[in-house]
């Protein structure tokens, strides 16, 4: 078992950390709101008073954090987690963050000589609390290996995508495409009930047609059609449609340094921009639905 510094309790980072201690890894958490925590002592982990006191004792760091910024800031300089941890330390950095953070902290910890992999989520907060993420990652073959007997505990589809920021390239891919098809089955679906069809039934005989997607047949937008959705629980999160915005944001300014095109993607994101901006952005992503009712 790792004994594993865990900084970042978000709604994400919370039950992972604790089904980190569920898997009997020795866990000590750091966050700056005491109450977050809190919440994973009562469930067997330790607690510090600072990233750094965390880290003392660590052989595996992991950090679930907003922004690239935070990573940098938290990772780099002199008193950075980098620069103090002992040899052999193993980072993880869960966060969604842009790709070109990720390979120059991946970088700066193999200048120490030191294995680091970005690894990114999928799967929302019920995977996060059921240990059922998948995780996409990027590093060397040798840190993948080392991490993923610790990411197993809080996942069950572990992916190795290449070098360091490879893991972020294939979040924000996935999530455009997330973004797209949700967006799809929203509109299709509210096309039909404006025809009087039923919204079950349009999603019964979709899911057996050409027109079966993840977001249909795991978290239908429509209301009452699927009772575990959100949309069945008044679009409660799930998934923010401020962080989905977040992750098409970070797409599009890849796209711009790649020069690549994803029209689909722009759209989606100006959608989501537009949706937020009604006072819509911590209501789950699926809420998107709204756009097209009458």
């Amino acid at each position: 078992m790792a004994k594993v510094a865990f900084i970042g309790l978000g709604n994400m980072g919370g039950p992972m950390a604790a089904n980190l201690v569920k898997a009997g890894h020795d866990v000590t958490v750091f966050d700056l709101v005491a109450a977050a925590m809190d919440a994973v002592v009562a469930q067997g982990a330790s607690k510090a008073a600072t990233a750094l006191e965390a880290l003392a004792g660590a052989d595996t760091v992991i950090t679930m954090l907003p922004a690239g910024k935070h990573v940098a800031g938290l990772y780099l300089g002199d008193e950075g987690l980098v620069a103090k941890a002992a040899d052999g330390t193993l980072f993880m950095d869960c966060s969604t963050i842009d790709a070109d953070t990720a390979r120059r902290v991946g970088e700066a910890a193999a200048a120490r000589g030191l294995q680091m992999i970005d690894a990114p989520v999928s799967g929302g907060v019920k995977a996060a609390q059921a240990g059922t993420l998948a995780f996409m990652c990027g590093g060397s073959a040798e840190g993948f290996a080392r991490g993923k007997l610790v990411l197993e505990g809080m996942g069950k589809n572990i992916f190795h995508a290449g070098d360091h920021g490879a893991g972020q390239i294939a979040k924000i891919c996935n999530n455009m495409l997330l973004a797209v098809h949700m967006v799809g089955t929203a509109e299709a679906l509210q096309l039909g009930a404006n025809n009087g069809l039923d919204p079950k039934v349009l999603s019964e005989i979709m899911l057996n047609s050409s027109g079966k997607n993840w977001s249909l047949e795991n978290y239908n937008p429509y209301p009452d059609v699927m009772p575990t959705a959100p949309a069945s629980n008044d679009y409660q999160p799930g998934f923010m449609v401020q962080l989905m915005l977040k992750d098409l944001g970070l797409a599009m300014e890849n796209s711009l340094v790649t020069q690549s095109s994803v029209p689909m993607g722009a759209l989606a994101r100006s959608l989501y921009a537009s949706f937020s901006s009604k006072g819509n952005a911590q209501r789950d992503f699926s809420s998107i639905l709204e756009m097209f009712q009458p």
